[in-house]
């Protein structure tokens, strides 16, 4: 927030396309299924996203939930703190970098056992004929091997949902060295919603080279030229969703 002898100005960028927001400049909302909470949705389809992805700060002792629907499936990553997840019974801690994915089909609750910080992403699952949907997906990206993306070792890709076709969508974790970058423009059917970890960097949108750095957030629509390389002097980190293992729809 600005004093009153301050000028304002902002580094948010909103364009058909694509969109950049710093953290700066979100209210907060309040959510049902999350009281007393304060919760700032990042992307919409009032944006023009097909998901919600919302930035989710929860008190020790507060408690939010997702109720099952049978349409809607949920994703939970804990960038800072500690909470209890309980789904059919049974409650997993999920710590820093803890995260899980839940099925339409069941009700979740969260009590954050320390003040913490969530990225919360929902979208509609897409069925596959022929194939079971996912249950309960639980893990921690402390255990997830970076693997060396395309060649560079200043680039590493931790992948935190299988890549199998019960699952329509990715959550993915990419870590740059100072200095290093993807290696091309890309441009693909595939939208993201990116929180930005740690660092800075310069971002390629659309036709435009933008500064980020940590609690930014992006979305990126289907076909938007995008590409990344870090600056700064720690490693840039960032958590992104993309929807794949699906036909496009016509």
């Amino acid at each position: 927030m600005r004093s009153q002898d301050q000028l304002l100005h902002s580094r948010a960028r909103v364009r058909p396309r694509y969109a950049l927001f710093p953290l700066e400049g979100y209210p907060c909302s309040r959510l049902p299924d999350w009281p007393g909470v304060e919760a700032r949705v990042l992307a919409s389809p009032a944006l023009g996203a097909a998901f919600v992805q919302y930035l989710i700060d929860v008190k020790r002792g507060q408690a939010g939930a997702a109720r099952a629907d049978g349409r809607v499936e949920t994703f939970f990553f804990v960038v800072s703190g500690g909470v209890e997840l309980t789904v059919a019974g049974v409650t997993h801690l999920l710590q820093e970098g803890g995260y899980a994915l839940v099925p339409p089909t069941a009700d979740c609750a969260i009590t954050a056992s320390a003040d913490s910080r969530l990225i919360v992403l929902r979208k509609a699952y897409e069925p596959l004929a022929g194939v079971t949907p996912p249950g309960l997906y639980v893990g921690d990206a402390s255990k997830v091997a970076g693997e060396i993306y395309m060649g560079d070792a200043g680039a590493r890709l931790q992948t935190l949902i299988p890549d199998e076709l019960p699952y329509d969508l990715a959550m993915n974790i990419f870590t740059f060295e100072t200095g290093h970058s993807l290696p091309y423009v890309e441009t693909h059917v595939m939208e993201h919603g990116l929180w930005f970890l740690q660092g800075k960097g310069l971002y390629y949108l659309d036709d435009t080279w933008m500064e980020v750095e940590r609690d930014d957030f992006i979305w990126m629509g289907p076909f938007v030229p995008q590409s990344f390389y870090a600056t700064g002097p720690v490693a840039s980190k960032y958590i992104y969703y993309k929807n794949v293992n699906r036909e496009i729809p016509v």
